[in-house]
């Protein structure tokens, strides 16, 4: 599963690759917890182990994405 996270006053998106099997209802469930409150972070681990923290404050958007296979390729 993919997953693009939007910081505040950063072109740049933080785009991280989670491990397999990773649900989307408890990734959801911890951005929500993160967003209720101003002095949280949103930590994820990735499908290489590392740990990203970003403060609920600087969080624009999320997005959740599935795996690239199901993603059309070419022009269609």
């Amino acid at each position: 599963m993919e997953i693009r996270i939007g910081v505040t006053y950063t072109a740049k998106e933080i785009m991280l690759e989670l491990a397999d099997g990773t649900s989307s209802a408890a990734v959801k469930s911890d951005v929500e917890a993160a967003l209720s409150s101003e002095t949280a972070i949103l930590w994820i681990e990735d499908k290489k182990g590392r740990q990203i923290g970003v403060p609920s404050t600087k969080i624009a958007y999320v997005e959740i994405g599935s795996d690239d296979a199901t993603r059309p390729i070419g022009f269609g």
